[in-house]
């Protein structure tokens, strides 16, 4: 299964529903509180091309994107797919 990494802040109600769907999913996540820490959002606004806003997540080395994006992928039945390709 590959690598989920979650981009997040400490209040945004969006990180909570994506991290949830992971939670209820049983998949290991990494993780990433961007909450206060101005040199982790500079970084992963140059690694996303100036995106700013959280959640972002990826798998693998492919950017998803955001809480919607992730569950648009479950209820596709792709998320399921991606993780084990």
């Amino acid at each position: 299964m590959k690598k989920i990494e979650i981009y997040t802040t400490n209040t945004c109600p969006f990180c909570f529903a994506a991290k949830d769907l992971l939670t209820k999913k049983n998949l290991d996540f990494t993780e990433v509180d961007l909450s206060g820490d101005a040199a982790g959002r500079a970084a992963l606004k140059d690694r996303l091309d100036g995106l700013t806003s959280v959640p972002q997540i990826f798998i693998g080395d492919t950017h998803i994107g955001g809480c919607d994006d992730l569950y648009e992928l479950e209820n596709s039945g792709k998320l399921s797919t991606l993780l084990d390709a």
